[in-house]
């Protein structure tokens, strides 16, 4: 789209061909259905079997998909049905206090859906549609896991052996911003006496290594790899001590610049589970320890070989070679080098993988999808109602701009929602450049229309201040994709695409900003010529109840 006929402002992305559709997950342990009715109406999800987690593993999940109206034709497709409580799925009682507090009295039906298969201990895969609750489906049983663990030490007898410290988390963002909003989240849910519950941190951007020891480490993997990588002690300390880690907006992790730090973390964190099974089973009581001659991290040839083993060029995620055992030095508690990429596949499991994303694609053999397939073939997968589908909440508007129309349009686009009468209005407009970002902010300004400017090359303060004055005052917010993953901005009532996304998986996190958390939004989507085949592909997808 060009606002002037001398600079091209807005860049689109144009489509040889239609792109193919995103395929459903066929998880075999799924546990929300990921079909839509013809008709397309919302779906709520009837529990079958809900089994409350009292320290027990957890041995039965099952769900069924059901449209259910309320007596006044409608349904609810975010909570979950009235009779599943934060009780009924297991929490304790100071839990849901905290969460009653912050405003969370019911769970969704995503929620309602995880807590279960996270308490059980088992990997999960929660894959659900933007604004479905996702940060807390794994927050709220992670957090009971660690409250639970506490109760156990302070109640412990003191005359008997002391009890271990509680296992930490590792949450793992694909950015500073993402990182700080769930460290916030966290942080939120206090007891009864102000304090929270658990003490989550998070280690990005300027800050370093936290002082103490954390119950929850936000982090990006670049950050997290910076600080422990020097240190080897912290290392080893760390990926031994870690019990759960979570990849959140796990699609982006596992693909493109996030892919080799992630699969390396991962490595790190399975192999450390191999040596302490074959420690267990050798009968070894100390723990491993790396001479100077020995690895507790490969070096860089070693790291290449160690993710050919688990990313190939055939697809193979894990290695092909199952090899005996380990060397009799491992007996002695010492682990050589070469050991490293010797792996096992049937080892003990001593931590927890959770990953969680908006859009997750199978097709292809190096989807994120198709990795965690491999990697996790066990996994519990959680798919929402509406994962890749439109959001019955949304309601649509198309509009076909020209370069004469363009600007008018956009100006009428965003005046709509402004003099629509809330108290507080807010409203975003994406563009899918920087400087497009520019061109859109002073059109409206020169419009009388006052609105904030959002995007990466802006420093963290400047992105964290903007955020909060939107999220405070409303207004208009002018942003690239930087602001279309995974941030959380209650009660944005309307979303403009000035500039069309690039993709089919761009425009779902786009119009996942509005319509979250039961409310319904607005997105009025301006293109032009060049993005019709992939306009077309969307709409056709909506109109046939199929996923985008």
């Amino acid at each position: 789209m060009i606002l002037h006929r001398s600079s091209s402002m807005f860049h689109f992305y144009k489509l040889s061909s239609p792109p193919k559709l995103l395929s459903k997950f066929n998880a075999s342990s799924s546990c929300l259905s990921n079909s839509a009715p013809s008709s397309f109406y919302p779906l709520r999800v009837r529990f079958l079997r809900l089994n409350q987690w009292k320290g027990r593993p957890f041995r039965g999940f099952a769900a069924a998909a059901a449209v259910v109206s309320d007596k006044n034709g409608s349904s609810d497709t975010f909570f979950a049905d009235d009779n599943v409580t934060w009780k009924s799925l297991g929490l304790s009682d100071r839990l849901i206090r905290a969460l009653e507090n912050s405003g969370f009295g019911r769970p969704s039906i995503v929620q309602a859906a995880s807590v279960g298969p996270v308490l059980s201990g088992k990997d999960v895969v929660i894959a659900a549609e933007t604004g479905s609750g996702k940060t807390h489906s794994y927050l709220v049983p992670l957090i009971e896991k660690l409250c639970t663990a506490l109760g156990d030490s302070e109640n412990s007898n003191s005359d008997k052996e002391p009890t271990p410290p509680r296992a930490p988390s590792l949450v793992l963002c694909p950015n500073v911003v993402l990182c700080e909003q769930v460290v916030r989240m966290a942080n939120a849910l206090s007891a009864d006496n102000g304090e929270p519950l658990v003490r989550a941190v998070a280690v990005c951007g300027g800050q370093g290594w936290p002082i103490g020891k954390p119950d929850v480490i936000v982090s990006t993997p670049a950050a997290l790899l910076n600080n422990i990588d020097p240190k080897r002690r912290r290392r080893m300390e760390f990926v031994r001590g870690v019990k759960y880690v979570v990849f959140d907006e796990a699609d982006m992790l596992l693909c493109g610049s996030f892919q080799n730090q992630v699969i390396r973390l991962i490595n790190m964190f399975r192999f450390d589970e191999k040596q302490l099974s074959r420690m267990n089973e050798s009968g070894v009581e100390k723990p491993l320890e790396m001479d100077n001659s020995s690895l507790t991290q490969p070096d860089l040839q070693d790291e290449e070989n160690l993710q050919d083993e688990y990313i190939s060029d055939e697809g193979n995620f894990e290695g092909d070679s199952d090899v005996e055992g380990l060397t009799e030095e491992t007996k002695s508690g010492s682990i050589k080098k070469k050991d490293w990429r010797r792996v096992r596949k049937n080892y003990q499991r001593s931590k927890q993988y959770i990953f969680v994303a908006a859009t997750l694609p199978i097709n292809g053999k190096k989807t994120a999808g198709a990795v965690l397939k491999q990697m996790f073939p066990d996994a519990d997968w959680i798919s929402g109602n509406y994962l890749h589908f439109h959001n019955p909440r949304l309601k649509e508007k198309w509009i076909e701009v020209t370069v004469d129309t363009q600007v008018d349009a956009l100006i009428e686009a965003v005046k709509e929602r402004l003099e629509f009468g809330a108290e507080t209005s807010r409203t975003m407009v994406f563009a899918n450049t920087v400087d497009a970002v520019y061109a859109v902010t002073k059109i409206l300004k020169t419009a009388g229309i006052e609105c904030y400017c959002y995007h990466k090359d802006l420093s963290l303060e400047e992105r964290a201040k903007t955020l909060v004055n939107f999220q405070e005052k409303g207004g208009v917010f002018v942003c690239t994709d930087a602001a279309a993953r995974g941030i959380d901005i209650p009660n944005v009532s309307h979303v403009i695409q000035a500039d069309f996304a690039t993709s089919a998986v761009d425009f779902l996190h786009r119009v996942g900003r509005t319509a979250r958390a039961g409310q319904y939004g607005l997105v009025t989507s301006l293109y032009t010529e060049s993005n019709r085949d992939l306009v077309d592909t969307i709409r056709r997808a909506a109109k046939l109840g199929q996923p985008v």
